[in-house]
């Protein structure tokens, strides 16, 4: 697994960001069976820049807390077998699976861990844990799907020992 990370912004995690995120990517991935090796990229950056990325994208004039950017539209959320035939799916050197770009805000991961009442350790992994969910094809628009991706939230988390 190849994890491309960049961060901007003056504000820091108290946290081994990069290392916290290759965990938390790789057992997301393993949780939901993907049988490929992969790349994904990640910007941590500041509410400001997240604001004008959400504008752009999806319209929406506010800051959020993550942006997922999927390269690949799945058929069904977390079925990887179509994609033998999607060549340009795959960076051609490495052989990875091109799954996409995660944008988080930090300063919404300070606000949510204190809003929640958790660390800034559970809330940075659960952004990333929720954002390679949606890189693989999970939503969470209608109340089964929202259920679904809580509940593999969750064991994910479990699994890395990232508590409330």
């Amino acid at each position: 697994m190849t994890l491309y990370y960049e961060e901007e912004g003056g504000l820091d995690l108290p946290l081994a960001c990069r290392e916290l995120a290759e965990r938390v990517v790789e057992a997301s991935l393993d949780y939901i069976g993907c049988p490929y090796e992969a790349e994904v990229n990640l910007l941590l950056t500041m509410n400001e820049q997240i604001h004008g990325l959400n504008a752009r994208f999806r319209g929406i004039d506010r800051p959020t807390d993550v942006l997922s950017f999927p390269l690949i539209e799945y058929k069904k959320a977390g079925e990887f077998g179509f994609l033998e035939e999607c060549c340009e799916c795959f960076e051609p050197e490495s052989g990875e699976l091109l799954l996409g770009d995660i944008v988080i805000s930090k300063e919404k991961v300070f606000s949510q861990a204190e809003e929640y009442g958790h660390s800034v350790e559970r809330e940075y992994a659960f952004l990333i844990a929720h954002s390679v969910l949606h890189l693989c094809g999970y939503d969470h628009m209608e109340e089964e799907e929202r259920l679904t991706m809580e509940h593999m939230q969750q064991e994910i988390l479990k699994k890395l020992d990232i508590l409330r």
